[in-house]
């Protein structure tokens, strides 16, 4: 019981080189785009600006704007991979005492007992549950899981608001990155509209036999690829889009979380809706000129979330809980964040723990 006491345990049954390499075959969907990306710029910038088009002003206009989008698409991209998971504060980890009256017990009851007497003697902000109305608890993990927050399989550690896990980017898209990530698709789908409106000229040449260039192959595979990339880019913006403006995870799409609701518990997809404009606000931020930036800029400590309704059960427990309500979306940014606020100070974890964003 002893390893409770420090990280949560782990569990592989893979060691030494065979693990490695599992690491190792994790980065080929990451290497696989870079290399596209590499193609790409030499196909567009060399043979295509530099060796086929003539005129210095479009040279010029094309080159610029390609490299704008180029950045914020590597930079929105890089921001994704590595910027680190949000991990859960450690006073969600059950201590050793407590984790050994939680395995030694002979019932659910009694587990069950456990884990609400450790929530409420740390003053744990948990409020969504099992269907059954049971404390969410990772076994893995051996700690509660706060709200939005799912156990990894692939990372082997619970993760804040996990969205899902992306072999894209070698990382979860979680509470940390997800602003990235949007971003990261958004770029890429303009970096790839960019390049097919810009070589379909050439492409139509191509196609009427009247592009007698070297390069006319790399020119006609540049825009075939862009238009393909463009294709699957524009459903998985839109459906994340869709997503930030309801308030919810890939997960939670899914399978709603499950909120108490006249002493009843019952399952809601948009639990944590505040309106349209607020649900943006708590991803991209309030300072405006961060919105499309690959800054961090999130609101919150991805522990505590407002709610698009309380049930008075609740209300008496947090006092003045503010309730959040469906027709929000007209709400001033400035009163997001007071109310934003006020309901994380009534929620806080006593604890030290620092803002992972």
């Amino acid at each position: 019981m002893s390893t409770a006491a420090g990280m949560a345990p782990r569990f592989s049954a893979m060691s030494g080189p065979c693990k490695i390499c599992f690491k190792a075959a994790k980065w080929l969907p990451v290497l696989f785009i870079v290399s596209v990306v590499v193609w790409s710029y030499y196909a567009y910038v060399i043979q295509l600006n530099l060796f086929t088009v003539e005129s210095i002003i479009e040279k010029s206009f094309y080159l610029l704007l390609y490299h704008f989008l180029l950045v914020l698409f590597l930079w929105a991209y890089w921001q994704t991979i590595f910027t680190d998971i949000g991990r859960v504060p450690k006073q969600f980890r059950l201590p050793p005492a407590e984790l050994d009256r939680y395995e030694s017990a002979e019932t659910d009851e009694a587990r069950r007992a456990v884990l609400e007497g450790f929530t409420q003697k740390q003053n744990l902000p948990v409020y969504n549950r099992t269907m059954t109305g049971d404390i969410r608890y990772c076994e893995k993990c051996v700690q509660i899981k706060p709200d939005r927050c799912h156990h990894c399989s692939v990372c082997g550690e619970c993760v804040l608001k996990l969205d899902h896990h992306c072999p894209w980017v070698n990382n979860c898209v979680a509470f940390t990155n997800y602003k990235f990530f949007i971003l990261f698709l958004g770029y890429a789908l303009l970096y790839c509209l960019f390049i097919a409106a810009t070589t379909l000229q050439y492409f139509i040449k191509f196609w009427k036999n009247q592009l007698e260039v070297p390069a006319k192959f790399h020119i006609l595979f540049v825009f075939f690829v862009s238009i393909m990339f463009a294709i699957s880019l524009v459903s998985l913006f839109g459906y994340h889009i869709f997503l930030v403006v309801k308030n919810r995870s890939t997960l939670e799409s899914f399978r709603a979380p499950i909120f108490q609701l006249r002493n009843t518990w019952v399952q809601d997809k948009d639990g944590f809706s505040l309106g349209a404009f607020n649900n943006f606000i708590e991803v991209f931020g309030d300072n405006r000129s961060l919105w499309f930036l690959p800054l961090a800029s999130s609101l919150g400590d991805g522990v505590t979330y407002p709610q698009r309704c309380v049930d008075e059960d609740t209300d008496d427990l947090l006092g003045s809980r503010q309730r959040w309500a469906e027709d929000e979306e007209n709400e001033l940014t400035a009163g997001y964040i007071n109310n934003h606020a006020h309901a994380l100070e009534e929620v806080v974890v006593q604890a030290n723990h620092t803002n992972p964003v």
